[in-house]
């Protein structure tokens, strides 16, 4: 069990490289590949089990500590990474299908590695755990509203459907999953340590399946669709910090503000846009999995180095959540 749950460590800690890897494999040999699409739901909800597993009212400890920091993260996150997305469609005159895929990743909430990043950047960990943890908790409602008010012009979205998809996709793999924390309680432990492994294969294996599937439009298009992708991530990040530098927030809140803003659950979008759209619109979800993992990587590495000498951090905890 011990080797297992250092193998663990490693491939979550490597994540970025595994994602790239197998990118790039499904890519050139997509037949490889094709035969997980049916898989593509039940592990997201595998990974949204795992988060339930691991969420404990600790987590919401900075949203009773400073409700306004956490509101402010929420917002921010709802605000800027639809809004960005919606803005590079209108710019870049997107296709139909790309244009929804762009704009549903944006309209997700937080990452599921944003917490390890955070915690890699010395940031805030208790603020960005309780963003991530409230804006999913949020998504059933805010997620397919913002992909009805701000894609409908390019194709039909269903609030309805994605709302009953988000349930079935987040919520209810979440709950299981404290309910299952709650019966097993210390013998859960066990499964946590592994944790990072099930979730890197996961999201792996819904990165190849969305590039097999999508293989042409990608050679054809990708480079755009690439591009794209990256702008939105990256105006994620830096609206994120300069929202918290605007409110004042000291150097180690900015640091988790950016990540948990700038960081999407690109599962679910890849998940919602193979349900309710088409494998092309879940490549933009893909292309974001890929390169968030490297970019907020690169970005905790620089944040790291950054020092707030007035102001200590105000983290509770040294060590990276399990989401």
């Amino acid at each position: 069990m011990r080797a297992l749950a250092a193998l663990s460590r490693f491939v979550g800690n490597t994540f970025a490289y595994w994602v790239l890897l197998f990118a790039v494999l499904a890519y050139c040999e997509p037949t490889w590949f094709v035969g997980l699409k049916t898989w593509i739901v039940p592990l997201l909800g595998l990974v949204m089990f795992g988060m339930g597993l691991t969420l404990k009212l600790d987590d919401f400890a900075a949203l009773s500590r400073h409700p306004w920091r956490v509101g402010l993260g929420v917002v921010a996150h709802f605000v800027i990474m639809p809004g960005v997305a919606w803005i590079l469609c209108e710019l870049f005159h997107l296709p139909a299908e790309i244009a929804v895929g762009v704009i549903l990743v944006g309209c997700c909430p937080s990452g599921t590695s944003s917490n390890v990043m955070t915690w890699l950047a010395k940031g805030d960990l208790a603020l960005s755990v309780a963003i991530a943890a409230v804006t999913t908790l949020l998504a059933p409602l805010l997620t397919p509203a913002l992909i009805w008010l701000l894609a409908s012009a390019w194709l039909p979205v269903s609030f309805m459907d994605m709302f009953v998809s988000i349930l079935q996709f987040v919520m209810l793999p979440i709950i299981l999953g404290v309910v299952a924390q709650r019966l097993l309680g210390e013998r859960v432990k066990l499964a946590v340590e592994v944790l990072p492994l099930i979730s890197v294969v996961s999201i792996v294996m819904i990165v190849c399946a969305v590039v097999a599937l999508s293989q042409a439009k990608i050679a054809e298009s990708g480079l755009l669709i690439m591009l794209v992708v990256m702008l939105h991530n990256s105006f994620g990040y830096l609206l994120g910090y300069f929202t918290g530098k605007l409110c004042k927030l000291p150097l180690a809140q900015r640091k988790s503000l950016a990540l948990e803003v700038g960081m999407q659950n690109s599962g679910l979008g890849a998940a919602l846009a193979s349900a309710h759209f088409s494998p092309l619109a879940a490549v933009p979800s893909a292309l974001f999995s890929v390169w968030h993992n490297i970019s907020g990587a690169l970005l905790a590495t620089w944040f790291r180095r950054m020092e707030d000498p007035n102001v200590p951090s105000e983290s509770l905890e040294n060590k990276p959540a399990a989401h």
